[in-house]
């Protein structure tokens, strides 16, 4: 049986970043189906170098390999639209990845220990889905505010303690998640992101909020449960008016 990966949904469904890096039950671990190539746990610990050759690939997934180190091959590779490098031991990426500009469907960097990104990455204006959970960042890398294309990020369990002004550049953004950090607060330019629909919060310490949430038209969800330090705002009436669900 070959395995093919699946053209992701849009925020609607289940979105690319909470399937994470596995592949459905009963799929193999080890597969190639034309320009997709999956070699998810197969305790490579170094990517061959064939890989690098392989400058057709649309889709890699190289997901709990015990990488600790990706060469700056990986720019070769300017045709794919979907890479995976989640569940591995990575405490940096090369600059290089920041010339798969094609990228679009999904980067996973899930669960590795980066604290940084590379100022190339910026350069991803078309890709769609970002996950960076589960990693040791303390701040958000300014390469992520420059993924203009961004509909879906995930950074839940790091160790932010505050968000950039410049997440305003994030227009196209539907789904923020940031579980499990150290935000006390969010950033008024937060009101620019006129897409957005869910917020996830939970387990951060937030003390207060922007009314700059009001100007968000479309926004669905805020989840805040695991928030003990904040007493919720009057305007939260206005918005569960609007249709929101506020989660406390």
């Amino acid at each position: 049986m070959t395995f093919s990966l699946p053209s992701w949904p849009s925020c609607s469904g289940t979105s690319p970043l909470e399937k994470g890096s596995r592949p459905a039950q009963g799929r193999p671990m080890t597969s190639t189906t034309g320009p997709h190539l999956s070699l998810w746990k197969q305790g490579l610990g170094v990517v061959p170098d064939a890989i690098w050759d392989r400058t057709d690939l649309r889709s890699l997934v190289l997901a709990d390999n015990g990488l600790a180190r990706i060469s700056e091959r990986v720019g070769a590779l300017r045709n794919l639209r979907m890479l995976d490098l989640g569940h591995n031991q990575l405490h940096d990426v090369p600059s290089e990845l920041g010339h798969l500009e094609a990228l679009s469907d999904f980067l996973y960097l899930h669960d590795n220990r980066l604290s940084t990104l590379p100022a190339t990455l910026g350069r991803l204006t078309a890709l769609r889905y970002l996950n960076i959970s589960d990693n040791a960042f303390e701040v958000l890398p300014e390469a992520v505010t420059q993924m203009s294309g961004l509909i879906e990020l995930r950074v839940t369990d790091n160790q932010l303690t505050h968000l950039p002004p410049s997440m305003a550049r994030l227009t196209r953004l539907r789904e923020l998640h940031l579980r499990n950090n150290r935000l006390t607060e969010l950033p008024a330019a937060i009101g620019s992101m006129l897409e957005l629909r869910q917020i996830d919060l939970r387990g951060n310490p937030i003390t207060q909020l922007p009314d700059a949430l009001l100007a968000l038209p479309r926004l669905e969800k805020i989840d805040l449960r695991w928030v003990t330090t904040l007493s919720p705002p009057r305007w939260f009436a206005e918005l569960e008016s609007r249709g929101c669900a506020i989660y406390l």
